[in-house]
């Protein structure tokens, strides 16, 4: 059996086309959120952390016998980007920008590269079929605590660094304490005034209406 060293995103992909998953089945498999998936397809140098490494060793070690030579194939090939999993799909992802009089709702999330952390908003995978809007205020409630209702579309567009389609939504403040409620993605959860997000997160990646969103006064 082939021994991965140090797996990359690249390899992770591999060992997912061996095993014929989604990315979902392969989140469902590793016990991690489809983003991370969606990281490693984006980026197939990025070397996810100990604990990943870990549950990959895992997975790959209970494979069944056709996977790993499927694995061994493909890894001796050498390519994921020529690679499609079997029923993967174009991942769209729903974004909430929650307002709560001055502030905005944040998450921090572990993260894959060498910073280990980003500050984002809450955000969920859209499901195959599944609404939008609905996966804003579910997503928002399962990973802050707080719960939410979509007032605006604000567009869409490929992400600059995850290449994944995102879904914008302007949402307001309907109840609940900010907590962190997704302990093995997220790391905290906090409001931050509008003003100061940029602080957070790199203003070259956010959306610009998410921009005149948070320019306006209160």
């Amino acid at each position: 059996m082939d021994v991965i060293e140090r797996w990359t995103g690249q390899y992770a992909c591999l060992l997912q086309a061996a095993l014929r998953l989604s990315n979902e089945q392969f989140a469902a498999r590793l016990g991690i959120g489809v983003r991370t998936v969606a990281a490693w397809h984006a980026d197939e140098n990025v070397v996810p952390r100990r604990e990943m490494q870990q549950l990959l060793d895992t997975a790959h070690e209970q494979a069944s016998d056709a996977a790993r030579q499927r694995f061994a194939l493909l890894l001796a090939k050498g390519r994921a980007s020529d690679l499609t999993p079997v029923g993967a799909q174009v991942l769209r992802v729903a974004i909430a920008v929650v307002l709560r009089g001055s502030d905005v709702l944040l998450v921090c999330r572990r993260d894959d590269d060498a910073v280990g952390i980003t500050w984002q908003f809450p955000a969920g995978v859209i499901k195959p079929g599944g609404r939008a809007e609905t996966t804003t205020v579910r997503e928002t409630l399962n990973e802050t605590g707080v719960h939410c209702a979509v007032r605006q579309h604000l567009g869409n567009r490929l992400h600059p660094v995850t290449g994944v389609l995102c879904e914008y939504f302007l949402c307001e403040y309907l109840a609940g304490e900010a907590t962190n409620s997704d302990a093995a993605e997220n790391i905290d959860v906090m409001w931050v005034p509008r003003n100061a997000v940029p602080r957070f997160i790199p203003v070259d990646t956010i959306f610009p209406p998410i921009l005149a969103v948070l320019e306006e006064p209160t």
